[in-house]
């Protein structure tokens, strides 16, 4: 890391460029569905997040195999490029629809350009930093997050729903794209690495096929960690769309609502920069569990104190944050520990892939129970299907990249 930190560090800040511009979404969107498009579904409401994380979970795994083909810088600025009339649609547009197909480019965006900053940083680093380097990764994009809710929540309830919030992201996307164009791509890492692997490098079985079979369910270690990111970013994307109705339902304004959806994402990003080198010391597995144990207290939190729902909220995005921190880097380094460097980046794309479909997962089932049963209930849910995530990791998870878990 040492040796290349001036790109490392570049990196970082395109990635503070890719978080800031989905944080834009954080406080507002929901409310742009209620209150100024006059949604009444809870479904129809989220279902910018269900084409957000449908279009990013793809995107994703068609990253993995486009490295085969591209370069990652290449990658890295398309992604900037599809990417800059975001801002503007959120905010000028004439209908719902706009909103949800701003999400998809908003997707396709946040799949490539976060997904290229996670590989370029494990190329720079080697295998005995991955923690540490994914956790610098995740810190700067979800400290953005966090900062970036909290400012449009401000700026919402200031200026209104629209326009000023949305138009953060014009900053965003013209830094991120200018930085994009001068970093230098990482192919000459990935080849030093392959030539100084000790396991040669596969052919057939580097397939995006085979490696999809392999990291979902065939790799007892890998499918336990595909699992538990999908769980965990399910918690995300029904925190999304459900926090922001829950809490203005009990009173909460903007400005509480934005001080609730930043600081679970800035406890998120800042905490991976520790939990990340933990797990380069004491392995991932006692991580992941505890993080997936802890969000599942935070959703209990969050019901359990809503007599008080400033308390209720601040304590639940606490956990929430503290939780994912332990989780987040840890996953995709012991993904990156038992995927060979020659396919490598089609384990980390199909992780990615199954992750961020929890956007999507979470969003329909917050949804349709919330329609159904209530706000409250999707929250129950959400506890339990994460407790239960925690689980299934402590028995599939192994921090020895020899295990053949199959």
């Amino acid at each position: 890391m040492r040796e290349n930190r001036w790109q490392f560090t570049l990196l970082v800040v395109v990635n503070v460029c890719v978080g800031g511009l989905v944080g834009l979404e954080r406080t507002t969107v929901p409310l742009l569905g209620t209150e100024v498009f006059g949604l009444t579904s809870d479904l129809a409401v989220f279902s910018f997040i269900i084409a957000f994380g449908v279009t990013k979970a793809l995107t994703n795994l068609a990253a993995g195999a486009l490295t085969a083909r591209f370069r990652r810088k290449q990658l890295l600025v398309t992604g900037w490029l599809i990417g800059i009339p975001v801002p503007f649609a959120l905010a000028w547009a004439p209908s719902w629809g706009w909103i949800v197909a701003a999400n998809v480019l908003l997707g396709l965006n946040q799949g490539l350009t976060w997904s290229m900053t996670v590989n370029m940083k494990i190329d720079l680093v080697g295998p005995a930093r991955r923690g540490l380097a994914t956790g610098l990764n995740e810190a700067a994009g979800y400290v953005a997050v966090g900062a970036t809710a909290l400012l449009t929540g401000y700026l919402a309830t200031v200026y209104g729903l629209r326009p000023a919030p949305e138009l953060l992201g014009a900053v965003f996307v013209a830094a991120g794209l200018g930085l994009a164009l001068i970093v230098r791509d990482t192919a000459a890492h990935v080849a030093l690495e392959l030539a100084q692997h000790p396991t040669p490098a596969p052919t057939a079985s580097a397939g995006l096929a085979t490696t999809f079979a392999r990291t979902s369910w065939r790799h007892r270690s890998l499918r336990g960690a595909s699992q538990a990111g999908l769980v965990n970013n399910l918690n995300d994307g029904l925190t999304w769309g459900v926090f922001p109705l829950l809490f203005t339902d009990h009173g909460l304004g903007l400005a509480a609502v934005g001080l609730i959806k930043g600081l679970y994402p800035l406890l998120w990003g800042l905490g991976q920069i520790p939990t990340g080198h933990l797990s380069d010391r004491i392995g991932r597995k006692p991580l992941i569990v505890t993080g997936m144990l802890v969000q599942s207290g935070g959703f209990v939190l969050a019901l359990a104190l809503l007599e008080w729902p400033l308390l209720a909220g601040i304590l639940s995005a606490i956990a929430l944050g503290v939780g994912t921190a332990l989780v987040y880097p840890a996953l995709i380094a012991s993904v990156s520990d038992h995927a060979h460097p020659g396919w490598r980046a089609n384990a980390l794309g199909v992780y990615r892939f199954w992750r961020d479909l929890g956007y999507a997962a979470g969003a329909l089932v917050a949804g349709v129970l919330a329609d159904a049963l209530g706000l409250n209930a999707t929250v129950v849910a959400a506890a339990v299907l994460t407790a239960a995530s925690g689980l299934l990791a402590a028995c599939w998870l192994s921090d020895d990249p020899r295990a053949a878990g199959t």
